[in-house]
């Protein structure tokens, strides 16, 4: 295949190195294929191209938005067409006829975003709603918690614009002629006249196909919605093959653009009712119950969903409401017109709960508090996969549907099968709708899991067909239960579903192997059978993971990492700046995975795809607290820099980085001279000429304190020792004047012990040996000094939170328990004086009583490791400060990375997202708030305006 000439005609780009062939080989399913390779059109020029190309090259096209899908819908071994990228307009709303053009790429929450401006929204909501796109939802016909009211994506789908498989454009919408405009469209439309217009097929498709009255169905396509309307039933809607393409995965046609049924946002009082219960059973019944109360959602947590959340650092402070040890809690949401309404629909369906003896706790939740309960019924695909070891719920029978009447006796009837097996499963999401996503516990490395996969999978599809339900409710068929489509609607029905398939995309271009003609379910698996997982010795201790290659298993696809700066949160910052899959957690990990385990060299971690796939990562630590599977990718970048390194050495640049502070020492008795030299640097490391250099200071911050600094006290509310990081002790010396005269003014002994640097620009740079050094040092020193309440402090982020996270992973053994026991006692400067607010020994009247508006900025790691809570609380016990939190992300800068030349441009652009247009915006009165060195350097250099540290404003 000529893919030379295919790239230079392309508007857009054309990938088909190693790399970037390897991340898009998986999404969030158990199934793995690399393509040939990976294309991100700009336009329909590019797509009709890229048709063509196929058709020639008897190659195949796989449409790709997010990623996310569970069934590999997405995964194949032609090219992967990822349209995320260029595809993301809104091209109309109309309010008086409500609805909406877009193209396919465009995210679900960030178009609803733009339609509540005007008071509507796109109803649909998938738990991935942040990242989930148009095009695949209507692929897949997407629903989600509020399903009991909206449905699915097929019933707010109007029109489609597509490319067919002959590059010619179709549009599809509600038609009274069932013939088109191109030859090809004339075909697809006498395709089905043939095939509806047989009584006998008719009703054959009514006596095979789910019952009707389940409205989440996706087994095969959809003959059975279309064969409801005219001509084929007088009674039915106008015919519209946007029915048959929701749901299609991609196998017919190219989508365009789509035209969408937008609703108005319901007005009232809502409520959540949380119901927690003793057993699944228990809840499943309530569940009927609730829908006598007109619910706008009824979703299910089981106690595995809800264990994994308090092993998450995100949703574990959503937990506030759950009471005991349930083992599932459903979650019901209420609207009414007035508080009363709601009120008294809650009291009757309680007392009703009562009288049936259901459930044991009933908290019931309004306000703020509502998004943080869906925040962690949402999280629940990527809470699964943090659990360690090889054994993991596995997307298997995650999404059959039954009659919501049946789902009662379905589970039932189901965790029998199941325990025949010594298997048990999660259970969670849309009881309201009949459809709970269901993961047995399989070792998918294994043999006899590989095994289990399929016999769970046959068992189970009998089991529903029994129920006569569908197989597919919202997650589709794709490559893992097209095999099992005969024997859910009959084989009769399946051959007509291959006639369909054929006159759309006579040459099979368009996604093959999905619905149709599917190899079989357990093949082309992620892993292989009875694969080893390689051990590798690693400085950082993987050993809660079982190992880097297991940390790095932990990401199950489920692409939370493709979050915009609209979303909100810091994960991840390289992503949100060039909305690139290239640069996303997943991929990462996805990368270190591929070249750990299926290379045979003796340093895998020397391989080049792993460096291109991981230059942009800031290790800003947004993942280790936003992804829901723990994926810690600064830990796995800083260990992957130090184990290349060993082989490959450690270039001059990095060497000069990690040194950073020895270089600082060598000019402490003439900073003038590093003052005047300072820029001169920039060529020989390789800095951008745009970025400027901080001054060095004229005195140390410890030599001031040792020579000049006098306490204003002669007693003492509490000792603490004062860490003199590296940045502040050089750079930002005045600052660091400021926190301690603040300790002391509030009545604190401040000391100073003859510690180590932190060591934070050896861990950026992954010099490990001399990070474990310095984490050695310091933790032995603070042990035998942070006796009874003496705790540390510090005021730099980067630098201090390195005791907490960092230090115990540098260790082992004994030393590993000393620095655990070091790091319970280490704070930032906000977090201890929110602690003494907390305990009384600090009042209101402690802090100044300012007028004046203040913006904050969180550095990434407070933000990760520790929380912007203690920030806002110091502020607000000011009692004057208008305190506001810019919803930014990573600034960009994060230490050497926005210096050096090749990251410039993203460093800025990815400042430019949020943080620098608030910025700008401020009034001059108004203070810019940022704790972290690097983040006031950003704010600097990116708007020309001061940021300070919160303890010159205090």
């Amino acid at each position: 295949m000529n893919f030379t000439a295919l790239k230079k005609g392309l508007d857009g780009d054309l990938h088909t190195g190693e790399a970037i062939r390897r991340i898009y080989a998986t999404d969030a399913s158990a199934y793995r294929e690399v393509p040939v390779a990976v294309a991100l059109p700009k336009n329909d020029d590019d797509l009709k191209k890229l048709i063509h190309f196929a058709r020639e090259n008897q190659t195949s096209l796989i449409p790709r938005t997010a990623g996310t899908s569970l069934a590999g819908q997405v995964v194949g071994g032609g090219i992967v067409v990822d349209v995320s990228k260029h595809f993301t307009k809104i091209l109309e709303v109309s309010l008086e006829e409500e609805y909406v053009w877009v193209q396919p790429g465009i995210v679900r929450d960030e178009l609803n975003r733009e339609l509540s401006k005007h008071g509507y929204f796109f109803a649909p909501e998938t738990s991935t709603a942040n990242r989930a796109m148009i095009g695949g939802m209507i692929g897949n016909n997407s629903c989600g918690s509020n399903s009991v009211v909206y449905g699915s994506t097929r019933e707010h789908l109007l029109e489609v614009k597509a490319l067919l498989s002959d590059g010619s454009h179709a549009h599809f919408k509600e038609t009274d002629n069932l013939s088109g405009s191109s030859e090809h469209e004339t075909q697809v439309y006498k395709n089905i006249s043939e095939i509806l217009h047989d009584k006998e097929h008719v009703e054959r498709i009514k006596k095979e196909f789910p019952k009707p009255n389940i409205p989440r169905r996706n087994t095969g396509y959809a003959l059975d919605m279309l064969a409801r309307m005219q001509p084929f039933n007088p009674d039915g809607k106008p015919f519209n093959f946007c029915s048959l393409i929701a749901g299609s995965e991609g196998t017919l046609a190219f989508v365009t653009a789509a035209k969408l049924k937008i609703t108005k946002i319901p007005e009232g009082h809502k409520r959540l009712v949380c119901v927690h219960t003793k057993t699944i059973d228990d809840a499943l019944k309530a569940n009927l119950i609730a829908l006598n109360y007109q619910p706008y959602a009824c979703e299910l947590m089981d106690h595995y969903i809800l264990e994994a959340t308090a092993r998450n650092k995100e949703q574990a402070a959503n937990r506030f409401f759950v009471e005991g040890e349930p083992k599932a809690i459903l979650v019901i949401e209420l609207i009414g017109d007035t508080e009363k309404e709601v009120d008294i629909r809650i009291l009757n369906f309680l007392t009703e709960l009562g009288k049936q003896r259901l459930g044991y706790a009933f908290p019931i939740i309004k306000g703020d508090n509502i998004s943080k309960v869906w925040s962690l019924r949402k999280a629940g695909l990527g809470l699964l996969s943090n659990i360690p070891g090889d054994t993991k719920p596995a997307p298997v029978i995650e999404d059959t549907a039954v009659d919501v009447k049946d789902l009662p006796n379905y589970i039932g009837d189901f965790n029998k099968i199941l325990h025949t097996h010594g298997l048990y499963s999660v259970h969670y999401a849309h009881a309201g709708s009949g459809e709970l996503h269901l993961r047995p516990y399989l070792n998918l490395k294994t043999e006899e899991g590989i095994k289990l996969f399929r016999t769970v999978a046959e068992e189970i599809a009998d089991l529903v067909k029994k129920y006569n339900g569908s197989l597919s409710g919202e997650h589709g068929d794709g490559r893992l239960r097209g095999e099992f489509i005969p024997r859910m609607i009959g084989d009769e029905n399946y051959q007509l579903l291959k006639k369909v398939k054929k006159a759309w995309d006579p040459d099979n271009i368009f996604n093959p192997g999905k619905i149709v003609d599917t190899a079989p379910m357990d093949t082309s698996l992620r892993y292989e059978k009875n694969q080893d997982t390689p051990d590798f010795g690693t400085l950082l201790d993987f050993s809660k993971d079982e190992g880097i290659v297991r940390s790095a298993e932990l990401c199950n696809g489920s692409g939370d990492c493709r979050k915009s700066e609209l979303t909100g949160g810091t994960m991840c910052p390289s992503y949100q700046g060039t909305r690139d899959e290239k640069d996303t957690t997943r991929a990462r990990a996805n990368i270190l995975r591929e070249m750990l385990t299926q290379s045979k060299k003796t340093n895998p971690f020397t391989q080049p795809e792993i460096q291109e796939v991981m230059d942009l990562c800031l290790s800003c630590k947004g993942c280790k607290r936003e992804c829901p599977s723990n994926v810690d990718m600064g830990k796995l970048k800083a260990e992957w820099q130090y184990q290349s390194m060993k082989e490959k050495g450690v270039s001059f640049r990095t060497k000069m980085i990690a040194n950073y502070a020895k270089s600082m020492e060598r000019f402490e008795i003439a900073p003038w001279a590093y003052n005047l030299t300072r820029n001169l640097s920039k060529p020989v490391l390789g800095f951008a000429s745009k970025r400027s250099i901080p001054k060095m200071a004229n005195q140390t911050l410890r030599s001031w304190f040792d020579t000049k600094f006098h306490s204003l006290h002669r007693e003492s509310k509490k000792t603490v020792y004062f860490f003199f990081d590296e940045f502040t002790n050089y750079l930002d010396v005045e600052i660091g004047k400021k926190a301690i005269m603040l300790l002391d003014r509030m009545g604190y002994e401040v000391r100073a012990a003859n510690h180590a640097i932190s060591g934070r620009a050896y861990l950026s740079k992954g010099m490990l040996e001399e990070a474990k050094a310095l984490a050695q040092e310091n933790v032995n020193l603070f042990h035998s000094l942070l006796k009874k309440d003496i705790c540390l402090v510090g005021i730099e982020p980067s630098a201090i939170l390195t005791f907490r996270d960092e230090y115990p992973d540098l260790l082992r053994g004994k030393e590993k328990e000393k620095a655990e026991k070091v790091a319970d006692k280490t704070f930032t400067i906000e977090e201890f004086l929110a602690k003494e607010l907390d305990a009384g020994n600090l009042k209101s009247e402690d802090f100044p009583r300012k007028k004046q508006k203040v913006l904050v900025h969180g550095h990434c790691h407070q933000k990760a490791l520790s929380s912007m809570t203690p920030t806002m609380k110091i502020l607000k016990a000011s009692e004057g400060f208008d305190v506001q939190m810019i919803p930014s992300g990573c600034c960009g800068m994060a230490g050497s990375f926005g210096y050096e030349k090749e990251h410039f441009d993203v460093s800025m652009k990815i400042g430019e997202l949020v943080l620098f247009p608030r910025v700008r915006k401020a009034d001059e009165d108004t203070i810019i708030l940022a704790s972290g060195t690097s983040c006031r350097h950003q704010i600097w250099d990116g708007t020309g305006k001061v940021a300070r540290h919160i303890v010159e404003v205090l």
